[in-house]
């Protein structure tokens, strides 16, 4: 990023014209990876296949062996309850980072609930709600139908769980047949008028603010999928310029240039307008303090 891609974004956070996406990235050491949750399941199920860290396809196999996808799915969930929230007053914390903006919708594909706890930790009152993908998930009628659903404000912000919550796992998109579904149903609803995988505020949070992702790859299959079809459901998702934190490519075989590779990520992404952050959450988090500190 270079300086005015930041005077940009300090500008877009400090004046809520920003829409945070949060992926698993974002939670640091908190929660294990989606690696290293896929090698552990893989390794208990006896997965017979090359690519134990794929952990959609991993699930995929989780639910034909036991042939129960809701059973694998509690799995998931209670390796992941219970952990401990991150120190949301760290500084290089990225949810107590965001909640301290005047932020009005925030969007995430985690399961967990960390960026509700980051907010209510700095005294605002969130409201939380699955997409509902499937039709065994509760469209939030009531909620969409209140000032808090339709007008989400800094103070009484509106969280989006895309992927669903550990509270409810039918509500998870985990495996392929749910990445499929969570496609075809993401279709049908562009054409819908009741629009309730995407109702107009979060309609409204993908197309008249900037997009920051933090906690995802640009290499990931899931990424891909996740902007592609948003962006195909919602094409005025890019009438804005977003901002992506991203890890820089590592081939410690010297199998490629990780220069190189980062200039066609950056290539391959300018045409959604996407400026890319090379660096973790925390190194996003740490630069993004340093300059607002020396702006304000």
């Amino acid at each position: 990023m270079d300086e005015p891609a930041w005077d940009r974004l300090i500008h877009l956070l400090r004046n809520g014209d920003c829409t945070p996406f949060i992926g698993a990235g974002a939670c640091g050491a908190t929660l294990p990876t989606g690696r290293e949750l896929s090698r552990e399941m893989a390794g208990l199920w006896g997965y017979p296949y090359a690519d134990p860290e794929n952990l959609t396809r991993v699930t995929q196999f989780g639910a034909m062996r036991f042939g129960d996808p809701i059973y694998v799915k509690k799995l998931i969930r209670d390796r992941l309850v219970g952990a401990d929230p991150p120190d949301f007053a760290h500084p290089l914390e990225p949810h107590g980072l965001l909640a301290g903006f005047p932020i009005p919708v925030y969007l995430t594909t985690n399961y967990d609930d960390f960026i509700y706890q980051s907010l209510v930790a700095v005294g605002k009152r969130p409201s939380r709600t699955a997409c509902p993908w499937n039709p065994d998930i509760r469209y939030a009628r009531e909620l969409f139908g209140s000032k808090a659903g339709w007008n989400p404000q800094p103070d009484f912000p509106l969280i989006y769980h895309l992927h669903g919550t550990l509270e409810d796992p039918h509500s998870v998109v985990l495996t392929e047949d749910d990445y499929l579904d969570f496609m075809v149903n993401l279709a049908h609803d562009r054409i819908s008028t009741s629009k309730r995988m995407l109702p107009p505020v979060i309609q409204a949070a993908l197309t008249r603010r900037s997009l920051l992702f933090i906690g995802y790859s640009l290499q990931d299959w899931t990424f891909r999928f996740m902007f592609t079809r948003l962006a195909q459901t919602v094409p005025a998702m890019n009438s804005r310029r977003h901002i992506s934190v991203q890890l820089a490519p590592e081939f410690p075989d010297g199998r490629a240039d990780p220069d190189e590779i980062k200039n066609q990520l950056e290539t391959y992404y300018e045409k959604w307008k996407i400026s890319i952050f090379w660096g973790s959450a925390e190194q996003f988090c740490h630069q993004l303090r340093e300059r607002m500190g020396a702006t304000s």
